[in-house]
Order: structure tokens, then sequence, then C-alpha cells
């Protein structure tokens, strides 16, 4: 990985390359990506830790609301997951989707890294139909929903800061083949309009990163919903939160065996890469594309207006090794207020539906 950042940053006019152009290649070079290694990522055993791998419930629930929602509201059920990591998630779903709903279903998965589509098969080929595809434009356009979990906050980003009053872009450059950040004065185009589509204004000594990608992202979603509903969860920040003066150096940092790393140009290749998304920027691209904002709910306020107390067994059982015991103590995890999904929201978007109630199903 060293060697190609190392040809990467002296090819470069400046020997000088973006954060952005530093994260796409330490995250998904096609070869040394971290995402794309044969590497464990998710788990005890990985980096980090998601939703669906504390428990089942979370993708049993989406699978109950998804159906409700396909029932009443007439729509095709086509569930098309973005980024399903090590199909713990779309197993769940399934799982559900089998023992309780039994209907149709067409499953899709869009999953970049050879390593993760080798252990959704593994998990999922030989008892469920799913169809795996490497990228958005793959698919054609459909009727249903897209769920992601953890997609936007690990799209490379820029990073600019505000240092004696002028807007600078921070670079990654390479000497005696050791990685440092150095600042060039921000000319990028791209960012500046960023900055004047959301009104922000950067404080003395302010660091925030820049979601370029999400922009990218945001149209292939909507070019490949004919109609239906966008389902995004993940943690990120208001234009509000982001002025709160603890983020005032940003929220860009890795993770490696479970710990937090500030410096991201630690280990390349070697962890995970992760930053809060913008939410009212995710929301005006959403827009802008024709996807019409629903709401924005806590993960844990999610889980409860989609029915998850009913998941509650309703008799106690003294065993705390039991299977009813272990889901329960699940379920409330993950509605508890100091839980697990407190840190996480949830955005619903909307396209050629305009549904003023997709709960009360």
């Amino acid at each position: 990985m060293l060697a190609y950042l190392k040809s990467l940053i002296t090819s470069s006019p400046t020997h000088l390359i973006s954060y952005a152009e530093y994260m796409d290649a330490v995250l998904y070079h096609p070869e040394f990506g971290y995402y794309m290694k044969n590497k464990q990522k998710i788990g005890s055993q990985g980096d980090f830790i998601t939703t669906s791998n504390i428990s089942d419930v979370y993708g049993r629930i989406i699978a109950k609301w998804f159906a409700s929602i396909c029932e009443k509201k007439g729509l095709e059920p086509i569930f098309c997951e973005i980024g399903a990591g090590n199909g713990r998630f779309a197993h769940a779903f399934l799982q559900e989707w089998e023992d309780s709903i039994k209907t149709p279903l067409n499953y899709i998965i869009v999953e970049s890294s050879p390593y993760h589509r080798k252990l959704q098969n593994e998990l999922l080929k030989f008892r469920y139909s799913i169809t795996q595809v490497s990228k958005l434009d793959e698919l054609e356009p459909f009727e249903g929903m897209v769920f992601s979990n953890e997609l936007f906050d690990a799209l490379p980003v820029h990073v600019i800061e505000k240092v004696n009053g002028q807007l600078f872009e921070m670079m990654v450059g390479i000497k005696n083949d050791s990685l440092y950040e150095d600042k060039v004065p921000l000319t990028n185009s791209s960012i500046l309009s960023f900055l004047e589509e959301t009104g922000f204004v950067l404080k003395e000594k302010q660091r925030i990163e820049v979601p370029l990608f999400m922009e990218g992202m945001v149209k292939d979603i909507s070019r490949v919903v004919a109609k239906g509903i966008v389902v995004t969860a993940d943690y990120g920040y208001t234009k509000e939160d982001w002025n709160h003066p603890s983020r005032i150096k940003g929220s860009l940092r890795g993770y490696y065996q479970h710990q937090m790393i500030h410096d991201v140009l630690e280990n390349p290749g070697e962890m995970d890469i992760t930053t809060h998304i913008h939410f009212d920027w995710l929301i005006q691209k959403g827009e802008q594309e024709g996807l019409k904002f629903y709401s924005k709910l806590r993960q844990d306020e999610f889980l409860l207006k989609a029915g998850i107390l009913k998941e509650l067994e309703n008799h106690y059982d003294p065993n705390p090794f039991s299977e009813v015991s272990k889901r329960n103590r699940a379920i409330r995890s993950l509605i508890m207020p100091s839980g697990m999904s407190s840190f996480f929201h949830l955005v619903i978007q909307q396209k050629e539906m305009n549904d003023d109630n997709l709960f009360e199903i």
C-alpha cells in the first residue's frame, strides 16, 4: 500500500494528494484497499461493530416494516441493500421474510468488496435467492426500497480548515516513506460550491470534512429508484451540530481493532476510516434528485415506531442464557437512550410516493 501511495503522490504535480484521494486509495484500491482485502473487518475479531451484528432483531424489524408498506401502500417487494458487509443484516431480513411474510421477494445486494461478496454468498446463497451486483449502475430502475447502513460515513471526503482567516485544503504528502499532512490555499471549485450551497462558514481553526462523493452516490440511488423509499442509517451531524465547539477539529478518524485512531495516516490500508456525515446536505441533495424528505429519526425512535416492542417476549425466563433472554436483552439494548442506537439516525426519503405516514400501516 505504501509503495502505491508513494507512486500516487510523487506523480501528482504538487507531490500532494487530497484526503479524498488518500481515502479512496487506502479503502477502495482493488488489491490493497482496506474494504477489498481478504480480512475480517466486522465483529469482535475485526475493527468495528454494526447494529446488525449485535442482534438479528434489526433486520427482522425492517423486514416486517417493509412488508407492511408493500402490502398497504402497494409498493413492489424489491429490497436493495447497498454495502451489505458480512451479510448478517440480509440474513436476518430474509429469515423474517421466510418465517412470517412468505410472499415473493427480490433481494438485491450492491457490494463492491469481493471479500464481502464471498462472505455473503457463504451465508445466503444456498438458502435464499439473492441478486448480487458490484455497482449501482448495473441495475435498471426499479420500484421498492433502497437501504444502507453505515455507507455514507465510509465515502472519501476532502478536509478543509480555516487558518488566520483563510481557507485551506488539507493534503497528504510523503517523505522518507512517511506520510504527512500539508495545506494549500483552497481553490477546489466543488468545495467552494459546497460551502456556498450549505451556507457553512468556518470559524478560526475550525476543520470540517467535505463529502463531495456523497452527491454522486445520491444521484446513483435516485436513478435506480423509479418509485419507492430510500432509508439511510448512519451517524452524522446537522449544520447546527457541526458548529458546536467540541467538533472544531472535525470527525475524521480511524478504527483499528476497536480502538479509535485520530491520525488516519497511520496503518494505510489496514484500518477503517470514517467520518460523520452531513445530514442537511444529504437531504438537500436528495431533494434536488427527486428524493422527497420524509423524516430523520434516531435509530431507537425509528425502531419504536416500527414496532420493536411487539418483539419483546411477554414471559419471564429466569435463565439469562436462554434464547428468549438473549433476544430480549438485545431488543432493550437497541432502544435504551444510552445504547448504540442513540448514535445513529435513519434518514427516510421518498420518490414518487408522497405518503404522509409510513408507520401507521
